[in-house]
């Protein structure tokens, strides 16, 4: 149905791909608000909120993206929007932590759930680098990675659930700590309303995700850029922008755990882009159609969670300019990426 955006002269691609970016950054603004008071109204908290229902809702535009890309044979685009856009999420919390100039962000929002949902990202993209060594067996087109990924994700789920109403962890307090209080306004809302936005502007950043992967791909065509490149550094940012809109206007709201959990959580869902990647791959196992560029990103993206997990467990009070020490390392650590991708 979309066929025709492939064939777009340079500078209209690039017109289409800015605009979708900007679609995409302004339902993000509002799906943040919604999801918020959804996590009121509901008691399920900030923490599973952000993680399922704002990580799931801003993905939606880059599993699209991803999916299409498998679909039409495009592994290397596939593989590397979804990879890159977990990089690329992780460096937008480093930058939601500029805007909060209270205390380090990782300090102030505590959050056994968000150590859980980090955690579950490492195994998830350790399982999907042992994908890519394991022989390319496929039963109907399909890794068996791929069933794993997707049982190890509601697993991982669960015990983040059983986890914070059960902790046997509890942060310290401090004069900085955020607590995560319901808002007395939410209970004055339509729950049903409620849902319904929620719903109509997931689906928005789904669509808008469909045209912009048509748009890269013809950007990709005509200036001879490798698709891990334009994936991980030109679809991944721009369907990431929801992520970062949604932080920073959950920093801003003072829905400190919302904006955190969004992230880590939005990042474990984005594992299972490759999970449905290699489900729309008709050519066999998509984990042995990547290039190394792509193994490069997991390996990025492990680098990057594991020092925002210490960041976590550590909650260093101080900050250099309105920025922890583990935020700096985070973005320099995407900054190497990006530069490795270009050199490679």
């Amino acid at each position: 149905m979309l066929s025709f955006l492939g064939s777009l002269s340079l500078p209209v691609a690039i017109g289409v791909f800015v605009l979708c970016a900007l679609i995409i950054a302004t339902v993000g603004t509002y799906l943040t608000g919604v999801v918020d008071r959804l996590a009121d109204r509901t008691g399920l908290g900030e923490a599973i909120a952000g993680s399922v229902m704002l990580g799931a809702a801003t993905s939606l535009s880059g599993i699209t993206v991803s999916i299409a890309a498998a679909a039409s044979g495009n592994a290397e685009l596939s593989m590397s929007n979804a990879l890159g856009g977990i990089a690329v999420q992780t460096a937008f919390l480093a930058v939601a932590d500029l805007v909060y100039r209270r205390a380090n962000l990782e300090h102030a929002a505590p959050s056994i759930g968000n150590l859980m949902q980090a955690t579950l990202l490492i195994c998830l993209l350790s399982l999907l680098l042992l994908g890519t060594w394991t022989p390319p067996f496929t039963v109907f087109g399909v890794h068996p990675v791929t069933v794993l990924m997707f049982c190890g994700y509601f697993y991982g789920l669960l015990k983040v659930r059983e986890a914070q109403q059960d902790p046997m962890w509890q942060p310290k307090r401090t004069r900085e700590t955020f607590e995560d209080a319901p808002d007395e306004d939410s209970g004055r809302r339509s729950l049903s309303v409620m849902w319904l936005q929620f719903f109509l502007l997931a689906a928005a950043l789904g669509l808008t995700g469909l045209v912009l992967e048509r748009s890269a791909t013809a950007i990709a065509t005509q200036t001879g850029l490798s698709a891990t490149a334009v994936g991980a550094l030109l679809t991944a940012v721009a369907t990431s922008l929801p992520e970062l809109v949604t932080s920073i206007a959950a920093v801003r709201r003072g829905a400190l755990t919302l904006a955190v959990a969004g992230i880590i959580g939005g990042n474990a869902f984005d594992t299972l882009f490759a999970a449905a990647s290699d489900i729309a791959y008709r050519d066999g196992s998509i984990y042995h159609a990547i290039p190394q560029q792509v193994l490069l990103w997991i390996a990025i993206t492990l680098l990057m969670t594991g020092v925002l997990l210490m960041g976590l467990i550590r909650r260093e009070r101080q900050n250099w300019g309105g920025i922890g020490f583990e935020s700096v390392s985070i973005l320099l650590l995407y900054v190497l990426g990006g530069v490795l991708t270009v050199m490679t």
